[in-house]
């Protein structure tokens, strides 16, 4: 097998950086051509609904991340039966979940409406936004599976194809539909439901050019497998937990926010869409990590797999440092893509000094779950956020009567710093937990922190 250097750990984590930074983009260009509306009730709507879409959807976020993990593992055998099945077995669970989507759609937007207090005329925009977009769930989940598979073995141009791809289409729809029909919010929800649906049937099609229907058909009896289903069971659950720890920190976030006025809910969710934008940089960083590690981890490869966590950690201070300089050179450029709203962009300025802070903090988070994830060692990710939301939650409590929104980003930044600290101090144990002294495939890699 390959040695891991610079070049190859690039040529991967570039297009896979490439391919994700298109999806918080999304989020930034709903915002933005709303933002250039007459009212930021328009923004706060959208921010609102992309919130429930990724409560939703991010809860299952599982269903991409494990996938990814488990099919790089699958690459140290020659047998075709696991990756296979690596792929079978999520693909059912997604589909069964998003249909339930669909039929509790109505409860989840009263639901949800009622939690964030936003005014009659936000709320309103909210529901158009949702009541569109909703009929996707069973797509999207699917689309996390098939995204997850070739990730996960590594075919990098069909996730640029399926990535970029299809969040182009979305951006310009987002445009045409808004700027020229006029269509407002609800052009923005049509324009993400045909991107998603653009998505699912591209994913499909190159998943089966790898996995031929005649093959998958082979492998239907084993998908119930016990054991097995018990180790995806343990990886997904504690990445559920891991997802839902997130979103409840962003939800109380967003609520919060949006009980302090309309101004501050809209700078909130521009700051927020940067925010994620940041994220997702490091996250191509992460899912390069993933693939390796997996990749090394069954061929019981210790020394490439600590190898990749020095060149990792190497591009990660490149890319935090490179981004610390050109933040404050491009605040205002980057704020005015967003919005042309004094009162919002006035808001916008106050807080953005926390995106220096966000680059501080959560990138190191970022990378090495990486690592966990490819070992599918849930554990310590688990861990790290209910460590993170258990400082978040008092913080919130005891710094907002104090200083408003300042005490809000507060917490939010004590949170990042908390992730990221759990996951760097286990990866000494995460190396001595998987290459004990053995050469083949672990049979439950780091079982004993997955329960």
């Amino acid at each position: 097998m390959e040695s891991i250097n610079h070049a190859n750990f690039l040529r991967l984590a570039i297009p896979f950086t490439l391919s994700t930074v298109t999806q918080p983009l999304l989020g930034a260009v709903d915002t933005a051509v709303v933002g250039h509306l007459d009212s930021p009730a328009f923004i706060g709507g959208v921010a609102i609904g992309t919130v429930i879409f990724n409560t939703l959807y991010w809860l299952f976020g599982f269903l991409r991340v494990a996938t990814s993990g488990f099919s790089a593992q699958t690459l140290a055998t020659a047998e075709a039966a696991p990756s296979i099945l690596a792929w079978l077995r999520p693909l059912s669970l997604a589909s069964g979940i998003g249909l339930l989507f669909i039929a509790a759609q109505q409860l989840i937007i009263d639901i949800a409406l009622q939690l964030y207090g936003a005014d009659l005329v936000t709320s309103t925009q909210a529901r158009h936004y949702f009541d569109i977009l909703i009929w996707a769930a069973p797509l999207v989940l699917i689309g996390y599976v098939n995204l997850g598979w070739l990730m996960g073995r590594g075919h990098v141009r069909e996730v640029l194809w399926l990535q970029i791809g299809t969040n182009s289409l979305n951006i310009l729809l987002d445009y045409l539909f808004v700027t020229h029909f006029h269509a407002e919010v609800a052009g923005v929800a049509w324009a993400t439901l045909i991107s998603q649906s653009a998505a699912f049937v591209l994913g499909l099609f190159f998943v089966t050019r790898q996995i031929p229907l005649a093959a998958v058909s082979k492998h239907l009896a084993a998908l119930f497998d016990l054991e097995e289903i018990k180790k995806i069971a343990a990886v997904n659950r504690d990445l559920f937990i891991r997802t839902a720890c997130l979103l409840t920190m962003t939800n109380i976030f967003v609520a919060r926010g949006s009980s302090m006025g309309a101004d501050i809910l809209a700078a909130n969710a521009i700051l927020f869409q940067i925010q994620y934008l940041i994220a997702y940089l490091f996250d191509g960083l992460a899912n390069a990590a993933s693939v390796f590690a997996g990749r090394f981890i069954g061929a019981g490869d210790k020394h490439n797999f600590v190898k990749t966590g020095t060149i990792a950690s190497q591009h990660l201070i490149i890319l935090s440092l490179t981004l610390l300089v050109l933040l404050p050179l491009g605040q205002n450029l980057l704020l005015s893509l967003f919005t042309d709203l004094d009162s919002v962009l006035a808001v916008c300025n106050s807080y953005f000094f926390y995106l220096w802070l966000f680059v501080l903090t959560m990138p190191s988070g970022l990378v090495y779950y990486g690592f966990y994830v490819g070992a599918t060692c849930s554990g310590p990710v688990r861990n790290s956020l209910l460590l993170a939301l258990a400082l978040f939650l008092p913080l919130v409590w005891g710094l907002i009567p104090l200083w408003q929104n300042h005490g809000l980003w507060s917490a939010f930044i004590a949170f990042c710093g908390v992730r990221s600290l759990v996951l760097l101090s286990g990866w000494t144990q995460l190396q001595a937990k998987i290459f004990p002294a053995t050469k083949a495939l672990p049979e439950s890699v780091c079982q004993a922190t997955a329960s």
